[in-house]
């Protein structure tokens, strides 16, 4: 143990003396000098092509911005996350994200809050829309800022601290955990019914069987990244074959003449405003995880490049899967047994695969599983990031000294979600999930129209046309105020006042600066057990 401590702290006063001239700050500019292969280095790495190799601080001055991470690191350098996501990883970090949960849990509940299969569809291929044009938007916003934490480093560049840190208070103990737990209950639904057939799961089984799968995918994300993005690569593909099992028995049952579920699609009285707002709430939450790229983009191979390639590539195939899925659904199973059924992928299996039923079931699990690994893999650079700049627990910020994986920003998310497991219902979740998250969306849509004007002649390696933004923020805007004028519901005030009650904690501890005496015998505890150590892009101890 003894040795362990003092490899910590060797490594720790190393880095120190390595980086003397980072203790000046995060935006302050360095020499470059030539690493002796002709290649140019700023801040002591080693160049890279494109914008990532000379990029301006967010202020717009013209300054330096600091590389958050480097290529090509020796041993002497200070433990930092590496660029290990290319463009096949990025694709299968959204695709495996996306179709997850969503597309097996939220066909029932869009049927019953529209009451037509042709809304229905239509509101499938909206949200597959809306979510493209937003992740175009944040295209540009992540070659912009190549910092790590999506909406976080958004906000910080255009609003400042205040509503940066609300939304790192929100997002890390609400909306990213949410979202896992919600993943891992669906999960631990189709993996129980395998076993239980004649009867419903009994929920605390079900609730045992999600706090396994995230300790396993806690277990894989903190060993290594290469690791887990190699799950994550296998189970994308693996859900997409499922995907296309379940679109050839559909295509299979339309060429049998199974129409008549599709024939009469628009018939049933139109649904009002505040019904389409809290459908596009369901349709949304099965496209979540349009934006998640953004979270790791100082992981990724040439973001400017790799970024906004993904999302096109991405975003298109799940709109088409989902378009295909719910027209297979519809060829074996009237409106009403969908509605009536709590798991329609598995009620499909039934109806079409006969004794390879088992196989839905199990497609399922594996959708789940990969979408939840990749959830938790973006969740745990949102902590870094906010921590790193003082948002957050500091301990949250540190990486593994050896398998430089963010331990602790990802062991802090999953106890929240485990949490939410066992407290909290599917149906209650995606609600509350969905109504928080687009106020923040709206904000990042917000923050890129008014970089336009406020840093106008900031790098962008990929820029979107203004529309965008604003058509993205009208709906934004539209689906956080149509609930609430339509069927007020307490728990959007609830949700309301969570987000501010952040400024409770930021003011003392964030923007005064205070740190009660014991945090930091609690911080070098932690560190200590976890084996974890500050990056290079933050302050070092003197």
């Amino acid at each position: 143990m003894r040795d362990k401590i003092s490899q910590l702290f060797c490594l720790q006063k190393n880095a120190c003396k390595n980086n003397s001239a980072d203790n000046r700050g995060h935006n302050v500019p360095t020499k470059a000098t030539s690493n002796g292969t002709g290649t140019m280095c700023t801040n002591g790495s080693l160049g890279t092509e494109g914008p990532e190799a000379t990029e301006t601080d967010s202020s717009g001055t013209g300054r330096m911005r600091k590389p958050l991470e480097r290529n090509g690191s020796t041993q002497n350098d200070t433990v930092h996350l590496e660029r290990r996501l290319g463009l096949f990883s990025g694709v299968a970090l959204i695709v495996g994200t996306m179709i997850g949960s969503g597309i097996f849990v939220s066909p029932s509940g869009l049927l019953i809050r529209t009451g037509s299969v042709g809304v229905s569809f239509i509101i499938w291929l909206a949200c597959g829309l809306l979510s493209l044009l937003g992740a175009l938007a944040y295209a540009e916003l992540g070659t912009m800022n190549t910092s790590s934490g999506a909406e976080w480093a958004y906000f910080m560049d255009a609003y400042g601290p205040a509503p940066a840190f609300l939304f790192s208070w929100v997002s890390t103990l609400v909306l990213k955990p949410s979202q896992m737990a919600i993943i891992c209950l669906s999960f631990a639904q189709y993996a129980v019914e395998a076993f239980v057939t004649e009867c419903d799961p009994p929920r605390g089984v079900v609730k045992m069987v999600a706090l396994v799968a995230i300790v396993m995918i806690l277990f894989v994300n903190c060993y290594s990244v290469n690791l887990g993005m190699a799950v994550q690569n296998v189970f994308t593909a693996a859900k997409l074959v499922a995907v296309l099992i379940v679109i050839c028995g559909g295509a299979w049952k339309l060429f049998q003449g199974n129409t008549q579920h599709l024939s009469n699609a628009f018939n049933g009285p139109m649904p009002n405003i505040g019904a389409i707002a809290t459908a596009f709430y369901t349709g949304l939450w099965a496209y979540d995880g349009w934006n998640n790229l953004n979270y790791v983009t100082e992981e990724i191979k040439n973001p400017s490049k790799n970024l906004p390639r993904s999302i096109i590539i991405g975003i298109p195939l799940v709109t088409l899967c989902y378009a295909l899925i719910n027209i297979s659904y519809l060829a074996a199973m009237s409106e009403q047994e969908m509605i009536e059924s709590e798991a329609v992928a598995v009620t499909f299996g039934n109806r079409i695969l006969g004794a390879l039923a088992w196989l839905m079931p199990l497609s399922v699990t594996v959708s789940t599983f990969g979408s939840a690994n990749g959830t938790l893999f973006a969740a745990g650079r949102l902590c870094f990031a906010a921590s790193r700049e003082g948002h957050l627990l500091d301990i949250l910020s540190y990486v593994h000294v050896r398998r430089l994986t963010p331990a602790p920003g990802l062991i802090f998310h999953s106890l929240i979600a485990s949490a939410m497991v066992l407290h909290g219902t599917i149906d209650s979740l995606i609600d509350f999930f969905s109504f928080t998250a687009w106020i923040f969306y709206g904000g990042a849509m917000l923050a890129l129209i008014v970089m336009r004007y406020t840093k106008p002649n900031y790098p962008r390696p990929y820029k979107v046309p203004i529309i965008i933004p604003v058509v993205v923020l009208v709906i934004s805007v539209y689906l956080v105020a149509a609930p609430i004028f339509e069927t007020p519901r307490i728990e959007y005030l609830y949700a309301l006042l969570f987000i501010f009650a952040g400024l409770i904690f930021y003011v003392p501890f964030v923007k005064l600066g205070m740190t009660p005496r014991f945090m930091n015998k609690v911080t070098l505890f932690f560190q200590l057990l976890l084996e974890v150590v500050p990056t290079s892009s933050m302050a070092m101890f003197e």
